[in-house]
């Protein structure tokens, strides 16, 4: 009869055991959160024999079982059953071999918790280069648990490891046999006590009640008892677990003595350090960074294009033979214009949010993501960020949305919180269109020292503008977003690797379906609704279009196309939307902006790529000249009703600082929402961003006028 079990996979962080994890599941891989916190919970399904499978969750790394992060605490609470969804039936323990006296401290916590354990050692290749070689039964008699060394990469110690796991599960009552150290001396009576409330503890996991109770799920009249046992026997937390450091720091001093051969410290530097010296050097370091940046903007953005042209071309062909093929009416124009065109809309994030995350996966597994961390922590801390918020706001460049989700990696909440809110200030790919039309309508083109294009230096300083504003405002934020956390910029320098492809591929998809079913939603929502307000309006002025060019229709039969174009802006500039885009001319125009440009303010909150189709519309431009040209040839020639040009340069520069700045994209404000869990933060991204938008092209405008 096959039975099925959960397994708890833990370990330091740059261990393998992500590596394990994909080795053990494969495909079979879910991706969600744990409950309360924003923490990737990574589950997968596993046979471990021919009568046992397994589910197995890959719990976050940490160091120890005195948590800091919050990531630190969801693993914690999983191994001190206190967590009321997860309960593992037992542990597999991943211990990087070659750095073995910091994961044995780990372990031997893991070990004095009862809980049944299997270890997996990895990284035995990189111990061997180091001249360690481990005993690996004198090692198992030691600790008291089963040891198998595996290679996960090439798929090494896979079946051996799972015949341990089988032997394990067989006999799940078949607890690590005796204590790493004696944790009954730390605090006799304390413990004694503790356990007698909550028997089946053992004496470690009960030292673990006396110091975080606080934090578990415990009812009120035992939080009051657990108080009660620390005030009666003087039980100093701090004390004892600086004496259980010191005892464990001994003991593994002794397992290692009596298990481990080491050569001489002063051995020959491997590959990682000769390599370090030139990718953290005070120099070279920093231009060979901002060369891998470069290169991977210039790819996400490159490499993207083709697939999202590809997608944007699918969707309009079904478009256009779903207009071809429905009948005429609400409902149609409906599905067409309104889901057709949402679902286009997020499936054209989907390139880059893939390609990004499969870049980072691979600075990831190579080792380089530490460095480019180590390397700008120093800049980032003094705005109050620190080296993990770098790669967050480099990936803004090409899209907000990937780019915030990769923000998890930043461990102190208000770090990271700070990163999600500035990040959308750099200016992403969605702008370019924008930033493309207006420098080409209001910027001369002219060149100095016979190469330097001044379209191409404004481009380049709206770049900037975003970059310095990030920083700037992530300075400011800091003083008023508070927390209790301290900031710590711990960070192990892994060695180098080369990539796992088949882990790049399954976080591909895996980040690829979290965008397309979370952020979706949301997306589809507000698609639907700016579709409504584009399509309706007051029905007596819809009315009343309508009545009008049917009978100039009628008149001039001659001129059906072009009268069928001034009929879809009048009905655009009379819908819902054309009457928000005239009430807020009054709040716009000290900005240089007319109504038309009111309509794409909002019409382009979708995306910010959609201000061109907006004016393609609103000026009339038909399927048959629809280039950028033409276009910029009508806008060129748009007048105020005191006849004069509506893009000036001043106009023109004023709308240009609002896009760099302004929050204009949904799926941002969703996936922040879905980040922060919470609709705060989206909110007051919005009100900050849009608020400074307008006052900066406000300034700009004034001045240039």
């Amino acid at each position: 009869m096959s039975r099925k079990i959960n397994i708890a996979l833990v370990g330091n962080p740059n261990s393998g055991k992500s590596s394990l994890f994909n080795a053990l599941t494969g495909l079979n891989q879910k991706v969600g959160n744990f409950p309360g916190v924003t923490v990737d919970k990574k589950t997968g399904q596993a046979s471990i024999s021919d009568t046992c499978t397994a589910n197995i969750i890959d719990l976050p790394g940490t160091y120890s079982l005195y948590p800091k992060r919050a990531d630190e605490w969801v693993a914690y609470k999983v191994l001190l059953q206190q967590d009321e969804k997860i309960k593992p039936d037992m542990v597999v323990l991943v211990a990087d071999a070659s750095s073995l006296k910091r994961n044995l401290l780990f372990c031997s916590q893991i070990i004095d918790l009862k809980i049944p354990l299997v270890i997996a050692f990895t990284m035995m290749d990189l111990a061997n280069k180091k001249g360690t070689h481990i005993d690996i039964p004198g090692l198992e008699r030691e600790l008291g648990v089963p040891i198998v060394a595996i290679n996960p990469r090439k798929n090494k110690g896979i079946p051996q490891l799972k015949k341990a796991i089988s032997l394990i599960a067989d006999n799940l009552e078949l607890l690590p046999a005796r204590e790493f150290i004696n944790t009954s001396m730390l605090a006799n009576d304390a413990v004694s006590d503790v356990k007698n409330m909550f028997p089946g503890i053992s004496n470690y996991a009960a030292i673990h009640y006396l110091i975080n109770h606080e934090s578990f799920t415990l009812t009120q009249a035992q939080q009051d008892a657990v108080e009660q046992i620390e005030a009666d026997h003087k039980f100093n937390p701090t004390k004892t677990q600086a004496e259980e450091i010191v005892q464990r720091y001994s003991r593994i001093k002794h397992v290692m003595q009596q298990t481990i051969v080491e050569n001489d410290p002063l051995q020959k530097a491997l590959f990682s350090e000769k390599l370090d010296k030139i990718l953290l050097h005070r120099t070279w370091g920093y231009i060979i960074l901002l060369v891998v940046l470069f290169l991977i903007f210039q790819s996400v953005f490159f490499v993207a294009q083709y697939p999202m042209n590809a997608i944007e071309w699918s969707f309009g062909q079904l478009a256009g033979w779903l207009t071809a093929t429905m009948p005429s009416g609400w409902f149609s124009d409906l599905f067409i214009n309104g889901i057709v065109a949402g679902l286009s809309g997020i499936m054209l994030f989907v390139p880059q949010i893939m390609i990004l995350f499969g870049f980072i996966t691979l600075l990831e597994d190579t080792g380089y993501m530490a460095r480019i961390s180590f390397l700008t922590d120093k800049l980032m801390r003094k705005v109050g960020l620190n080296g993990k918020s770098v790669m967050p706001m480099i990936s803004g460049f090409a899209c907000a949305v990937p780019a915030i989700m990769s923000a998890r990696n930043i461990e102190n909440k208000k770090e990271r919180l700070l990163t999600i809110m500035i990040t959308p200030l750099m200016s992403c790919s969605a702008r370019l269109p924008v930033y493309t039309i207006l420098i080409a309508l209001v910027i001369p083109s002219k060149l100095y020292f016979g190469f330097l294009s001044l379209q191409g230096l404004v481009m380049m300083g709206l770049y900037l503008l975003g970059t310095v504003l990030a920083l700037l405002v992530a300075w400011v934020m800091k003083f008023f977003i508070k927390s209790k956390e301290r900031s710590f910029f711990i960070l192990e320098l892994p060695v180098y690797r080369g990539p796992r492809w088949k882990n790049v591929a399954v976080t591909m998809v895996e980040k690829a379906k979290i965008f397309v079913l979370d952020a979706g939603k949301v997306i589809m929502v507000i698609s639907l609704i700016l579709w409504a307000l584009s399509t309706y309006g007051p029905s007596q002025k819809m009315a009343a279009v309508t009545a009008k060019y049917d009978a100039l229709e009628h008149q001039y039969p001659t001129q059906a196309k072009e009268l069928q174009k001034q009929r879809s802006t009048a009905l655009l500039q009379n819908s819902y939307a054309g009457t928000l885009g005239k009430a807020i001319e009054p709040a716009i125009k000290p900005l240089g902006y007319d109504w038309k440009i009111g309509i794409a303010l909002i019409t382009s909150f979708a995306a910010r790529e959609v201000f061109v189709g907006t004016m393609a519309t609103l000026y009339s431009v038909g399927d048959d000249d629809n280039n950028s040209s033409t276009l910029r040839q009508k806008m060129l020639a748009a007048r105020r009703d005191d006849g004069t040009p509506v893009y000036t340069l001043a106009a023109g520069m004023s709308l240009l600082i609002f896009y760099v700045i302004a929050m204009q994209c949904m799926s941002t404000l969703a996936i922040v929402k879905r980040e922060t869990r919470s609709w705060k933060w989206p909110i007051i991204q919005f009100t900050y961003m849009t608020g400074l938008a307008y006052l900066m092209s406000l300034l700009v405008y004034q001045v240039l006028k």
